[in-house]
């Protein structure tokens, strides 16, 4: 067996990299549109939200990164999932950008609230709101196509022991927490954080053992 550990080192940072700029992105931009007042406050923390764009974009850009190195890696075993695999990436990454439109909508309505001292005004705030949804939308949708190519994913992991097994099942336990969350909150439910807790475990635990280990291949 050798270790294919240059690749993996890479992913392993990829996933690192995507993983925290996505949770600071995501703080970030949900600190102020969390806010009952988000349309007053969301132009004059501009600079919050620009920087949670930002780091939301590297998080993008990450994932693409994670589908490229991946695919050769997958392909000798299952031409099919690593395409799958490597697909569900894009489009997720996509999402996640077409996610960003929203709050780059509402900074600008935000300012055209504040300019015009609109307090009040219910059209506004309707389209306010819509942008809020939407956004939320868009990332639900990136997390339900994530969630269907990392089960396949993890499953291939499991099959050809490129990760030790029991990694490869708590990715598995994990993704499929994430698809029933996605699958929830699409249909208006709330399910909270607690079906995100295994995927966040194992994209953790996952990439530092590639940074360590690699991946062990014949």
């Amino acid at each position: 067996m050798k270790s294919n550990k240059g690749t993996a080192r890479v992913v392993g940072v990829l996933f690192l990299l995507a993983t925290a700029a996505f949770m600071a992105g995501s703080g970030l931009i949900d600190s102020v549109l969390n806010q009952p007042t988000f349309l007053t406050d969301l132009y004059p923390d501009r600079m919050k939200v620009i920087a949670g764009l930002f780091l939301e974009l590297i998080n993008s850009a990450a994932v693409v990164g994670i589908a490229i190195l991946m695919f050769p890696i997958l392909k000798p075993y299952n031409e099919s999932i690593a395409l799958g695999y490597f697909g569900s990436r894009i489009i997720e990454a996509a999402l996640l950008i077409v996610s960003i439109i929203s709050p780059l909508i509402l900074l600008a309505l935000s300012d055209q609230y504040i300019a015009e001292g609109a307090v009040g005004d219910s059209s506004f705030l309707t389209i306010g709101n819509l942008a809020v949804r939407g956004q939320e939308m868009a990332f639900e949708l990136a997390m339900l196509v994530l969630s269907l190519g990392s089960v396949m994913f993890c499953s291939l992991l499991y099959q050809t022991k490129l990760v030790p097994r029991a990694l490869s099942l708590l990715g598995i336990i994990g993704y499929i927490a994430l698809l029933a969350s996605s699958c929830l909150s699409i249909i208006g439910l709330d399910p909270g954080f607690i079906l995100f807790i295994p995927g966040a475990i194992f994209e953790i635990i996952f990439p530092i053992w590639l940074i360590a280990k690699g991946f062990m291949t014949k």
